[in-house]
């Protein structure tokens, strides 16, 4: 399979997760303290790892960080449910290059590497449109996830659960029970600015 058509796949897998109800159960099923969590797919490095990037893509403000409303936990289950053998192998591979890449000496434990290991990291892989990925660009027909493209996707993942989970549904967004009714005006007026609940 090319690299494209293994990335838009992942592309389109990450992106549609929303819209199953088996995938939204498995939202909903995510209750257990992050501190006592077990990694049912990853494993105990790839979760902290996990853990520690979701929380800076999306800390504790006004609103529930990442970790507070089990994000981690769901894409773990969502990783082990919904990505086929390929898919698995892939965000594997690409689990053991960000460790590598954080851990350089072995010996050290993932729960010594500092925070802002994981921030660094990210603003060098973090890009935006116009930015060039330069490991893609090096091997532009390489089969292999790039830091890059990982942690995108990791961001896409995380974004999505957390707009879908019931919580940020409810308090967060704009939420109405029984939706059905149509509603025409400004959107400042109708929902001092937030955007509808799913």
């Amino acid at each position: 399979m090319k690299r494209r058509t293994v990335l838009k796949k992942m592309g389109l897998t990450a992106g549609f997760f929303a819209t199953t109800p088996t995938v939204i159960s498995l939202l909903q099923s995510c209750k257990s303290d992050i501190k006592t969590w077990t990694p049912e797919f990853l494993s105990i490095d790839e979760g902290t790892v996990l853990t520690n990037l979701v929380d800076i893509i999306l800390p504790k403000t006004a609103t529930p960080s990442a970790t507070e409303l089990n994000i981690p936990q769901f894409i773990d289950k969502y990783i082990k449910n919904v990505f086929d053998d390929d898919e698995q192998l892939e965000f594997k591979s690409a689990f053991a290059n960000i460790i590598s890449t954080l851990k350089p000496n072995k010996e050290n434990r993932m729960d010594d590497i500092p925070q802002e290991a994981y921030k660094i990291l990210l603003d060098k892989h973090m890009l935006v449109k116009e930015d060039i990925d330069e490991e893609r660009e090096m091997d532009p027909e390489s089969l292999k996830m790039t830091t890059s493209e990982f942690l995108n996707s990791i961001k896409t993942l995380c974004i999505k659960a957390y707009i879908t989970n019931e919580g940020i549904g409810e308090s967060v967004l704009a939420y109405d029970p029984i939706p059905g009714a149509y509603y025409c005006g400004d959107l400042q007026e109708l929902t001092e600015g937030r955007s509808w609940s799913l």
